[in-house]
């Protein structure tokens, strides 16, 4: 038997891995570095300003792309050397993005101002943070669209490098102002938005070469664009804003002291980012190939060996919270039973959506999945609205455990009823119907 395409096939998928480990790992270690570096340095009313800046920034970045850039895989699909086909997507798709920002760009101008009322930061704050979200928001549009276009052309190499600047450059010039005692909050939030208006820029030249040339919208292409991503909108506007929930919460109800305080402990929960960025990465491709007879056993066994590594991470939270209180820097010491809060909550979250994406490769994916989570999440949320004082940060730690546990309670429940009743059959995806296959 002629095992030498077996051993080449691994070999090149081997080395994929650890050039993601690789790039990624300098990349998020050169941001974790700055996050938590900003969390030690800046004072509490200083970080709460950076804190809001960039929970804001994410929502609308989400808001201003709703799945669109998403959408251009899938619709290039084999046809990955036709360069003009890209280029004439992306133009349409770029079309779609200047109508995003002219609907976001004046909401964004009256809200946040609306938002922040509460923190009593003067006008020209408000104002300047108005404009850097505006500039970083458009820039990380950009950034998304034109790394679609280097993700399918297959280009990892200057994708993977771009980012890996980005981190380790703002990381050095945080050092370089902290060392000239010039860091403050806009210096710090400056500093970050400079890295993404890099890794944008950087996208788009290479974009623009790789392509050879501008493309030509067209309405069918837009149109195109729209009924790919539509299914997935809601979902991204809910999760867009529920990846927040905490800052803007605690923004609307507490003070600068509890938002900069929810910014911080937030910053913890990232020690399941490398892990979660992993999963789709081994974990999907193995469950998706696994034979059914192996399923289950390997189910249960990913089940106890994430759920202990769960379980270790919440207990030493709970046991030994000062080696986390210690990360965070002498402004946060106060906060030992709130680290327990939002590392269980962080726990819960990271292991559902290790389940979520076995299910997803096993086609354990039904229409009623993600209505529950979502209604069950905005349920427990009303009612701690209605009930619960939520200007503190125990509140709304304790709030967002509780949601992680419906949702949690849900994706059990998925797995279950597909072990039962089998996986979503193909033929009952309306896309399919339409010539559209994404199984």
């Amino acid at each position: 038997m002629n095992y030498l395409p077996s051993k080449t096939f691994l070999a090149a998928k081997l080395r994929l891995v650890i050039e993601f480990l690789t790039s990624q790992g300098i990349t998020m270690a050169g941001n974790l570095f700055y996050g938590f570096l900003c969390v030690r340095l800046l004072p509490i009313s200083e970080y709460a300003k950076f804190a809001v800046v960039f929970a804001v920034l994410g929502t609308i970045s989400v808001l201003m792309d709703i799945s669109f850039s998403s959408a251009l895989l899938p619709l290039i699909g084999e046809r990955t050397n036709d360069r003009q086909l890209i280029a004439d997507y992306v133009a349409s798709l770029r079309q779609l993005a200047h109508r995003l920002f002219l609907v976001m760009a004046p909401i964004t101008v009256i809200a946040y101002p609306l938002f922040v009322r509460r923190q009593h930061w003067s006008w020209p704050v408000v104002a300047a943070m108005v404009v850097i979200l505006l500039v970083a928001s458009w820039c990380a549009r950009v950034s998304g669209a034109y790394a679609a276009v280097l993700i399918v052309r297959r280009d990892r190499k200057p994708w993977y490098r771009a980012q890996m600047i980005s981190s380790l450059g703002t990381l050095s010039l945080l050092g370089l102002f902290w060392a000239t005692h010039a860091l403050n909050a806009f210096s710090a939030i400056l500093l970050n938005v400079a890295g993404i208006v890099f890794v944008a820029l950087a996208y788009f030249v290479r974009a623009r070469r790789l392509l050879g040339g501008t493309g030509k919208p067209s309405p069918q292409m837009r149109k195109a664009i729209i009924h790919l991503s539509l299914p997935s909108i809601p979902n991204t506007v809910f999760y867009a804003l529920q990846g927040q929930i905490s800052i803007l919460l605690i923004t609307l109800f507490g003070h600068a002291t509890d938002v900069a305080s929810i910014g911080a402990l937030g910053r913890l929960g990232q020690v399941f980012v490398l892990a979660g960025q992993m999963t789709p990465l081994l974990i999907e491709p193995y469950f998706a190939s696994l034979p059914a007879a192996r399923l289950k056993r390997s189910y249960l066994g990913l089940i106890a060996a994430e759920g202990a590594l769960c379980l270790v991470v919440t207990g030493l939270a709970r046991a030994f919270p000062g080696l986390f209180l210690w990360i965070l820097g002498h402004h946060y010491r106060s906060l030992g039973y709130e680290v327990f809060l939002l590392l269980a909550g962080s726990s819960i979250g990271y292991f559902s959506g290790v389940l979520w994406v076995v299910h997803n490769a096993r086609r354990f994916v039904y229409w009623w999945n993600a209505g529950a989570v979502i209604i069950l999440t905005l349920a427990v949320q009303i009612y701690f609205v209605c009930k619960v004082d939520l200007s503190t940060v125990r509140s709304i730690l304790i709030m967002n455990l509780c949601t992680g546990l419906a949702g949690l309670g849900v994706t059990l429940f998925t797995g279950i009823y597909g072990f039962v009743q089998g996986p979503r059959r193909i033929g009952e995806t309306p896309a399919v119907a339409a010539g559209i296959d994404h199984a």
